[in-house]
């Protein structure tokens, strides 16, 4: 059978010198400047770029969804050949839903929580395809069982509160693809998700795309998940297309000095922060109205050449076959180096500084029934180490740190710190030298700053709070200390948290928890939220802090990469429970447990040429926190279980090293023998 060549075949969407702008009554900001891109038929294309670039904007446009402000000033959004730009409502409605679709990055923002996920889906065929209710729910039900949600039937009746953040976007994507539509935008579809749970998504809509022909418009600041999805992509930086190809070629051979600093970001499998570190794009996205003249990049870029890079009118131009750039100087750019640290081990006695024992928290919950949201959590921390607590969301984690903190408090066992055991002890109760000397980072900064105070309020509170300088011009000394310490200008101290981008709020929480000089830092989650740029920046702000100050760090991720490139030491938990520790070269080495293979299978790579890997599914959801299973916990999901006894007898505990333990049935010879789910990737 003959393919019709992709250039000769016309486009589901084909976008040409689009303007956007949003228009107030004292003036006009201008979104998008002008982008121009093309997704064919069958084709999944990736759109990437730092928030603030365009992308979500892009795709609102699409769907006409741009609201009373919004105007599309020029240019052109073609959808099978007819022209979205100006038409009306009645022809905007019959075509979203039915031939365009949509799958948010909140799942919550497409559902009625007052209405069933059945009646929910069946609106899309009663109102796109003239089906009859009997009809309809069937074919809401056939989706959810597409989608692989466990009994359609029962799923039918619940409400969207009921089930997982997982759960919830699989509906999304059903409803979705209930019309079988011809274009699918994914708006940073799977932000949020536990990485098993995003890995799951991700192959369910390839697998989708196939059996529906649906074409794909990917928007996502995920570099590896791009490169594995996506066929072709293009670059965004400030409203404008800066580089275009196909994936492979684009992430082989990237010639815009932008894409190469987003690659750069990325932490690598295959090495640590002793061996590299990840380069940061200095800089930040220019506001709409503070673009410069010519390229838009010129202020970021250390390649910039006055009254060259500056000229305006700069074009997209072919670098390659399949291949474009806007960039005057890419031929004589010279290729992005990886940046090498040269990190000696720290120079100080190893002592413990925080060692757990046996920790228990239980919630008692309904008549007689008990949540165990950590069991028998045994594990300690030495001096300057950072120690990474990894699994998925309801695991345990956060109650972890919420008790080491102080926020909450164990229900049996010892968690030893400066002699005292502070298990039970909360914030109120414990000492102020104690309290002193653990600080914590939140995922979202806005948690610790108040939105009508200063930036520096919270950091002078806790200076005067513990007592780390008198007076006030010496606290107002420390205050311009921690900014310079967090690469942040003193003129941040007085603005308020809404003046400041994501990256510098995550930077005053930092300054602000260090400025207790504090011997444990607990980090949960510290740059989820955060771009792959602003990300890199915080991470290797946050390991010079801790190597400076030798501070030990719990840190909190579902980011296996991130935590490889960060940790020494890991401890992998589910459903409340160890299931795996040691050093970050054992856990990611040979001979790891079920449950942490499948989590490193998860990690999307954004090498083209690395040797495929084995891609570990997990069946099912996670065994409530209330039933908790009689044998291993983790036998209802486990890809190599052994049989009955995994179901009804509590696994050994085998010790692999001196460091490393694995909780396992499985036995220890068997499991030491196993090569690791990433050895290929280290091979390419």
């Amino acid at each position: 059978m003959s393919i019709t060549p992709l250039i000769e075949r016309e486009p589901v969407l084909d976008i040409q010198n689009l303007r956007i702008e949003f228009r107030g009554k004292s003036e006009t900001v201008v979104a998008i400047p002008d982008l121009s891109f093309k997704v064919m038929p069958g084709e999944s294309y990736g759109l990437v770029g730092e928030s603030g670039c365009g992308k979500s904007t892009t795709a609102m446009a699409i769907m006409g969804y741009l609201g009373a402000t919004g105007v599309v000033a020029g240019g052109s959004i073609r959808f099978n050949g007819k022209q979205l730009v100006d038409a009306s409502a009645k022809d905007l409605r019959s075509i979203r839903g039915r031939q365009i679709a949509m799958v948010y990055q909140d799942p919550m923002s497409a559902l009625n929580p007052v209405k069933t996920i059945g009646a929910q889906l069946a609106e899309v065929p009663l109102l796109h395809m003239g089906a009859s209710k009997r009809e309809a729910m069937a074919m809401a039900e056939a989706i959810l069982a597409d989608v692989r949600l466990p009994d359609p039937g029962d799923m039918m009746r619940r409400y969207p509160h009921q089930l997982s953040g997982g759960q919830q976007q699989r509906v999304v994507i059903a409803m979705a693809l209930l019309a079988k539509p011809s274009l699918l935008l994914l708006d940073e579809p799977t932000t949020g998700l536990d990485v098993t749970v995003e890995a799951a998504v991700i192959d369910l809509i390839a697998e989708l795309r196939q059996r529906y022909s649906t074409s794909l418009l990917f928007i996502s600041h995920n570099l590896g998940l791009i490169a594995e999805s996506c066929d072709r992509l293009g670059i965004m930086y400030s409203g404008e297309m800066v580089e275009e190809g196909t994936t492979g070629e684009v992430f082989r051979r990237p010639k815009h000095p932008y894409t190469r600093g987003l690659i750069d970001c990325i932490p690598d499998i295959t090495g640590d922060k002793r061996s590299r570190t990840l380069a940061a794009i200095p800089g930040s996205i220019p506001l709409p109205q503070e673009r410069p003249r010519g390229c838009l990049f010129g202020p970021r870029c250390s390649s910039f050449v006055p009254d060259l890079c500056d000229r305006p009118g700069l074009v997209l131009e072919p670098a390659a076959e399949d291949h474009l750039v806007r960039c005057v100087r890419w031929p004589e750019v010279p290729a992005a180096t990886t940046s090498e640290a040269h990190v000696e081990p720290h120079a100080i006695k190893k002592l413990t500084a925080i060692s757990l024992s046996d920790v228990n928290r239980l919630y008692p919950v309904g008549y007689r029934q008990t949540v165990k949201a950590n069991e028998a959590v045994t594990f300690d921390a030495a001096t300057a180490e950072i120690v990474a607590l990894v699994g998925e969301s309801g695991c345990g984690k956060s109650t972890l740190a919420r008790i080491v903190t102080g926020l909450d408090k164990a229900t049996s066992g010892e968690i030893r710190m400066a002699g005292e055991n502070i298990a039970e002890l909360q914030a109120s109760e414990r000492p102020r030298a104690l309290l002193q000397q653990i600080q914590m980072i939140f995922q979202n900064p806005d948690s610790t700053l108040n939105p009508s105070h200063s930036a520096a309020f919270s950091i002078r509170r806790s200076i005067k709070k513990f007592g780390i300088r008198k007076g006030k011009a010496e606290i107002e000394q420390r205050v311009r200390e921690l900014l310079e310490m967090v690469r942040l200008s003193p003129a941040v101290a007085d603005r308020k948290p809404n003046q400041l981008s994501g990256g510098q709020k995550q930077r005053i929480a930092i300054a602000r928890a260090f400025a207790a000089e504090p011997s444990l830092i607990v980090a949960d989650e510290p740059v989820s939220a955060l771009d792959v740029s602003v990300q890199a920046a915080v991470v290797t702000l946050l390991l010079d802090i801790q190597r400076e100050k030798h501070a030990t760090m719990l840190f909190i991720s579902h980011d296996l990469a991130l935590v490889r490139h960060v940790a020494d030491k890991v401890v992998v938990m589910y459903l409340g429970k160890i299931m795996e520790q040691g050093t970050v070269e054992e856990v990611f080495g040979k001979g790891a447990h079920p449950y942490t293979e499948a989590l490193l299978s998860a990690i999307r790579s954004p090498h083209p040429d690395e040797a495929p890997r084995e891609r570990i599914r997990l069946s099912g959801e996670t065994p409530s926190a209330v039933n908790v299973p009689a044998g291993c916990r983790f036998a209802t999901r486990c890809h190599r279980k052994l049989g009955s006894i995994c179901d009804t007898a509590p696994p050994p505990l085998r010790k692999m090293s001196d460091t490393h333990e694995i909780l396992c049935h499985i036995d220890q010879a068997e499991l030491a023998a196993r090569p690791s789910v990433l050895a290929s990737a280290a091979k390419a």
